[in-house]
């Protein structure tokens, strides 16, 4: 009798050659109070996420709205909290239109395949995968250009058949916490007639004055070819995403974003914790350069101790391993240390630069930090010995 294939085995087998490589991803639930470790690898980058003034605001607007927006935008999403926080991001990043979605990755899925739809798509290498995800779902012709090789960009809008075009980039690098060069890259586009869209996931809250974001800090926030999309979910403390653009743009997307138009809209209750933090940075200016200052704290202090790490824009700060294994031990020697350390490997890194990501946060102690100088002397030692 013949055996029935099993649809399965293809799944077993993938996941069984993932392993051997160190690919291996698992779920850890954490304890509330982060199972006592110092958190450097969550995106609270401004320590908002457990403010009591975001909490206070989000169970008010519960109370009132309820724990659901109850639809998706266009048919009862929209909460007169949804157009508030609109109006706010506008006033707040200086940008002429806004539209709240309900995660960060959907505004880029949204903006990218709108806006590049039968358009050429010029993508930054260094882009992350929502970017990447939206290039795909735009179905034009994309070309993937060197990391922040703004040549290279020029000349492929030249040498466009295309009519229209968009470049996108990310501001703040998610892994090596970069900056884009953003002024050359629209100056380019200017020249070439097309779009630039710039993802301020990792730099709204932490670049500028402000953190108003570093399209803002460029000098671009009133260029009408500019969009952005920006994250609730990081330094904001809260959930969600929005882009940010022209009123075209706005309408645009309203109409055809298929992320917008199809997803239920955005929990009341984190549209009101979104627009606390607004408040807060609108009060105290001072938090954004708090968090560059402890960034930049511990690239000095990866490299004093021998290991590879870039000098960080915003609150990323990578170190660079190479293979996962090394990534993995390290991250469990961090945590024997009592430091939470992101790990980041293929394929969110290139083969060959496994990483501990390290986010700062703006209410990091001195006494944090002695204790990260610790677990990041026991990385180097290991790093030695292997």
């Amino acid at each position: 009798m013949e055996q029935t294939p099993d649809p399965l085995a293809r799944l077993r087998t993938a996941a069984g050659t993932r392993e051997a490589a160190g690919l291996k991803r698992s779920l850890r639930a954490r304890t509330p109070d982060d199972d006592g470790l110092i958190d450097l690898a969550s995106n609270d980058y401004l320590g908002l996420a457990r403010d009591r003034r975001l909490i206070e605001a989000a169970t008010e607007a519960t109370r009132v709205w309820g724990t659901g927006s109850t639809g998706s935008r266009l048919v009862t999403g929209s909460t007169a909290l949804h157009a508030e926080l609109e109006a706010r991001l506008c006033a707040f990043t200086r940008a002429r239109g806004a539209l709240v979605f309900s995660s960060g990755y959907l505004a880029n899925l949204a903006a990218v395949a709108a806006l590049g739809r039968g358009a050429l798509v010029v993508s930054e290498a260094g882009n992350h995968a929502s970017i990447v995800d939206a290039c795909r779902l735009s179905r034009s012709r994309v070309v993937v250009t060197p990391h922040k090789d703004v040549t290279a960009v020029e000349k492929a809008l030249a040498d466009r058949d295309e009519e229209h075009a968009i470049v996108v980039t990310d501001a703040v690098f998610s892994v090596d916490g970069d900056l884009a060069p953003l002024a050359e890259l629209h100056a380019a586009t200017v020249r070439q007639g097309a779009l630039l869209i710039v993802d301020e996931a990792h730099s709204i809250g932490v670049i500028g004055p402000h953190g108003r974001g570093a399209v803002h800090a460029a000098g671009l926030a009133a260029e009408p070819g500019v969009v952005r999309t920006v994250t609730l979910s990081k330094s904001l403390g809260s959930q969600g995403g929005a882009v940010l653009g022209a009123p075209e743009v706005i309408e645009t997307l309203i109409d055809t974003g298929r992320s917008f138009i199809f997803d239920t809209g955005l929990a009341p209750g984190s549209v009101a914790a979104a627009l606390a933090a607004v408040d807060i940075l609108q009060n105290q200016p001072e938090l954004p350069g708090c968090v560059r200052t402890r960034a930049r704290e511990l690239a000095s202090m990866a490299r004093e101790l021998g290991l590879e790490t870039n000098d960080p824009a915003g609150a990323v700060v990578p170190i660079v391993l190479g293979p996962p294994e090394s990534a993995l031990r390290a991250a469990l020697i961090c945590a024997e240390r009592g430091v939470r350390a992101g790990c980041f490997r293929p394929p969110s890194v290139p083969v060959g630069r496994s990483c501990l990501r390290l986010t700062a946060r703006a209410n990091l102690s001195s006494e944090d930090l002695a204790v990260i100088r610790g677990a990041l002397t026991a990385v180097a030692e290991m790093k030695v010995t292997m």
